[in-house]
């Protein structure tokens, strides 16, 4: 009887401790983790660098550029006056090409820099703004003034941007605007999946935006559909198709 005495006096102490300690706050489902939030802030640093260095050499091309062209100019002249070989002056016309080319190809990994900076931007936006209304995140189609976001109600698979492409080009007799497709070097290294989704350079308020968006809708994909430009970058609207980029 004294060991229940002791037992039962006990037990009250117990359960107060136990009723004193507050759980802790769950995470939703829509909120980042603090590692992930960290990581895509030093891949967008690294990718802010490396278009920084994209931006130095495409003045060092284009300066390349006025080179080739004033010495294709000069070997035309003399071309005319017989003192040099067609040729010659075929050679000066590859090197202007190829010049030409370095600088396109330059601005296009700019672009995709830009790009790469605001899907990430863009998604961690979005996660914020769900993350504070509970009720957001058990909407499968959700709309602000700055975004628009569908859960999809089927599988997507990148293996499908077929249908998507094939829809725009028949509607509208021209390519699918991709700006990232699948998976990039730096989302590799920083092990941020991407692989199935895709950015597509379209204003979701356009009269092409809104029919990829029905389009999308009508075949359960899912998307997240930005109105505005991401504040710290020079990109603007765009459509990302696939769900939010997740570390993985």
């Amino acid at each position: 009887m004294a060991c229940l005495i002791v037992v039962g006096l006990a037990q009250p102490s117990v359960l107060a401790q136990r009723k004193s300690k507050k759980k802790p706050e769950p995470r939703t489902a829509a909120e980042p983790a603090p590692d992930l939030v960290k990581l895509r802030e030093e891949v967008i640093r690294l990718t802010n660098e490396t278009k920084a260095g994209y931006a130095k050499l495409l003045v060092i091309f284009e300066a390349q550029v006025t080179k080739a062209e004033e010495q294709l100019g000069v070997y035309k002249k003399l071309h005319d006056e017989g003192l040099v070989a067609r040729v010659q002056v075929e050679d000066k016309e590859r090197a202007v090409a190829d010049a030409r080319a370095q600088v396109a190809a330059t601005k296009k990994q700019m672009n995709d820099a830009d790009s790469q900076i605001a899907s990430m931007l863009a998604e961690t936006e979005v996660e914020k703004t769900i993350a504070k209304n509970l009720r957001l995140a058990r909407q499968s189609l959700v709309r602000t003034t700055a975004f628009i976001r569908y859960t999809g109600t089927s599988g997507w698979n990148l293996g499908e941007a077929w249908k998507v492409q094939r829809f725009f080009s028949d509607t509208f007799k021209k390519e699918l605007p991709v700006a990232v497709f699948g998976q990039g070097p730096i989302h590799e290294r920083w092990r941020l999946d991407h692989r199935n989704s895709m950015d597509i350079s379209l204003h979701p308020d356009s009269a092409e935006g809104q029919a990829l968006l029905g389009f999308l809708q009508k075949n359960g994909i899912p998307y997240l559909a930005f109105r505005a430009a991401i504040p710290g970058t020079s990109t603007g609207p765009h459509i990302h198709i696939g769900r939010p980029s997740h570390r993985y």
